[in-house]
Protein backbone atom coordinates (compact mmCIF):
# COMPACT_ATOMS: atom_id res chain seq x y z
CA UNK A 1 0.00 0.00 0.00
CA UNK A 2 3.08 2.60 0.86
CA UNK A 3 4.28 1.77 -2.90
CA UNK A 4 0.56 3.21 -4.36
CA UNK A 5 0.85 5.99 -2.13
CA UNK A 6 4.54 7.17 -2.74
CA UNK A 7 3.72 6.56 -6.71
CA UNK A 8 0.73 8.84 -6.66
CA UNK A 9 2.47 11.70 -4.37
CA UNK A 10 5.81 12.14 -6.24
CA UNK A 11 6.89 12.57 -9.21
CA UNK A 12 5.06 15.18 -10.47
CA UNK A 13 6.16 16.63 -13.44
CA UNK A 14 4.68 18.92 -16.29
CA UNK A 15 3.39 16.30 -18.74
CA UNK A 16 1.87 14.21 -16.07
CA UNK A 17 -0.38 16.87 -14.77
CA UNK A 18 -1.41 18.38 -18.41
CA UNK A 19 -2.25 14.80 -18.96
CA UNK A 20 -4.61 14.97 -16.06
CA UNK A 21 -5.63 18.08 -17.04
CA UNK A 22 -6.80 16.74 -19.91
CA UNK A 23 -8.51 14.31 -18.91
CA UNK A 24 -10.54 15.77 -15.72
CA UNK A 25 -11.55 18.49 -19.26
CA UNK A 26 -12.82 15.83 -21.13
CA UNK A 27 -14.84 13.88 -18.43
CA UNK A 28 -16.57 16.69 -17.51
CA UNK A 29 -17.54 17.72 -20.89
CA UNK A 30 -18.43 14.03 -21.67
CA UNK A 31 -20.63 14.00 -18.43
CA UNK A 32 -22.24 17.79 -20.02
CA UNK A 33 -22.59 16.40 -23.19
CA UNK A 34 -23.70 13.01 -22.12
CA UNK A 35 -21.26 11.84 -24.86
CA UNK A 36 -19.78 8.45 -23.61
CA UNK A 37 -17.08 8.42 -26.34
CA UNK A 38 -15.33 11.68 -24.91
CA UNK A 39 -15.51 10.48 -21.82
CA UNK A 40 -13.39 6.92 -22.33
CA UNK A 41 -11.13 9.29 -23.65
CA UNK A 42 -10.96 11.38 -20.62
CA UNK A 43 -11.17 8.58 -18.44
CA UNK A 44 -7.50 6.99 -20.74
CA UNK A 45 -6.14 10.45 -20.02
CA UNK A 46 -7.28 10.62 -16.30
CA UNK A 47 -5.44 6.79 -16.06
CA UNK A 48 -2.20 7.99 -17.48
CA UNK A 49 -2.09 11.30 -15.21
CA UNK A 50 -2.56 9.22 -12.05
CA UNK A 51 -0.67 6.11 -12.76
CA UNK A 52 2.54 8.27 -14.85
CA UNK A 53 2.24 6.35 -17.47
CA UNK A 54 2.69 6.78 -20.87
CA UNK A 55 1.17 5.10 -24.43
CA UNK A 56 3.60 2.48 -23.88
CA UNK A 57 3.57 1.75 -20.05
CA UNK A 58 5.51 2.49 -17.45
CA UNK A 59 8.63 4.18 -18.99
CA UNK A 60 8.41 1.61 -21.54
CA UNK A 61 9.63 4.13 -24.65
CA UNK A 62 12.57 5.92 -22.19
CA UNK A 63 16.16 4.03 -23.17
CA UNK A 64 18.00 1.56 -20.57
CA UNK A 65 19.79 3.26 -17.72
CA UNK A 66 21.88 -0.22 -17.01
CA UNK A 67 25.25 -0.48 -18.60
CA UNK A 68 25.49 -3.33 -21.12
CA UNK A 69 29.26 -4.59 -20.61
CA UNK A 70 29.85 -5.84 -24.12
CA UNK A 71 28.79 -2.74 -26.01
CA UNK A 72 31.61 -0.49 -23.45
CA UNK A 73 33.85 -3.04 -23.78
CA UNK A 74 33.80 -2.61 -28.08
CA UNK A 75 33.51 1.19 -27.88
CA UNK A 76 36.85 1.34 -25.92
CA UNK A 77 38.77 -0.86 -28.76
CA UNK A 78 38.47 1.24 -31.32
CA UNK A 79 41.31 2.31 -33.39
CA UNK A 80 41.69 5.84 -35.40
CA UNK A 81 43.85 6.00 -38.21
CA UNK A 82 44.96 9.38 -39.13
CA UNK A 83 44.14 11.11 -42.81
CA UNK A 84 46.43 13.13 -44.50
Amino acid sequence: MSDLKMKLTTNWHAMRILRLGIGLLLVASAVQSKDWVMGMFGAFFLYQGIADVGCCGAAGCAPRTGKNTESVQATDMVDYEEVK
